[in-house]
């Protein structure tokens, strides 16, 4: 149905949940999750075909906190965005164990889960980090890396090679968050993430069931932010992409979805290759689907 990815595509990023959009497009709610997964897949490669060659501006990290399938299994986002330009050059996820506040019965029933699935990786956001430093600069090079007072940050930069650190400028996160904040590029993407989708909003039965279609939806909303918004919506001014001068003009739905693109002819990096067949986890569904199928490559 190529007529229904680019109404997919813009609902994807306005607050609706798969079954309010199948009602609106009159088609069953399955057919609308396996197309936004075969946009989050086709995402995923135009925006490694149109990323940055070098990294030009500081490099501003901070993880976005989100569930899935229950609140008791939350996850990061950690996302990496350009300071000048607002570019979001990449994201990685990282499973967390429920943390907080609870009653004795909640805990108890944490313990139970635990025990049945496992228990999440207690270095995953210094992994994933990492990892995700690895993404913006395949190479190694240099970055000046501004970032909130998360202890897991510089582990995770120790571990990347290669890497020439020329700065790591630390904020605390009690600093207002106004526009002068040094990390308001990201906080800013925090808000703009969770203001286009309802999977992750504070308190939500939209959220996602599998962390695998969270990744779809974010790599859909980086293209979106990347390429199409403007940086000012008073303005109506460059998007981050002309911003950084990689393209001229803001990029069409219709130009996104023009050609299909293959895997076997974009070089992925090991994280999105992981990402584009779909073998991100879920502990409480093992026979999430993966994309296997030989001729949808």
């Amino acid at each position: 149905m190529p007529h229904l990815l680019p109404v997919l595509f813009l609902r994807s990023l306005s607050c609706s949940a798969h079954r309010q959009v199948a009602r609106e497009v009159r088609v069953a709610p399955s057919t609308v999750q396996r197309q936004i997964e075969r946009l989050g897949r086709h995402c995923l490669l135009y925006q490694h075909l149109h990323k940055p060659l070098k990294l030009a501006e500081p490099l501003v990290i901070d993880g976005l906190e989100t569930f899935e399938y229950s609140q008791y299994w939350p996850f990061h986002f950690n996302l990496g965005v350009g300071s000048a330009s607002h570019f979001l050059y990449a994201f990685t996820d990282a499973e967390l164990r429920r943390k907080g506040r609870m009653t004795p019965k909640q805990k108890t029933r944490r313990e139970e889960l635990e025990a049945t699935h496992g228990r999440p990786d207690p270095r995953a956001i210094e992994r994933e980090m990492a990892e995700l430093i690895r993404i913006v600069l395949p190479e190694g090079g240099k970055a000046e890396i501004r970032s909130d007072e998360h202890p897991a940050y510089p582990r995770a930069l120790r571990a990347v090679d290669n890497l020439e650190l020329l700065r790591h400028r630390v904020v605390s996160s009690r600093q207002a968050r106004t526009t002068y904040n040094l990390l308001f590029p990201v906080n800013l993407m925090d808000l703009l993430v969770r203001h286009s989708g309802a999977n992750h909003k504070r308190e939500t039965i939209a959220f996602s069931k599998r962390r695998q279609a969270a990744v779809d939806r974010l790599a859909i909303f980086q293209v979106w932010r990347n390429n199409m918004k403007s940086f000012s919506e008073k303005k109506l001014d460059a998007c981050p992409a002309e911003r950084l001068g990689l393209r001229v003009g803001k990029l069409a739905v219709g130009e996104l979805l023009r050609e299909r693109l293959f895997p076997s002819r974009v070089e992925l990096p090991g994280r999105l290759q992981r990402y584009y067949r779909r073998e991100v986890p879920t502990r409480q569904i093992p026979n999430g689907r993966r994309h296997r199928l030989v001729y949808a490559y």
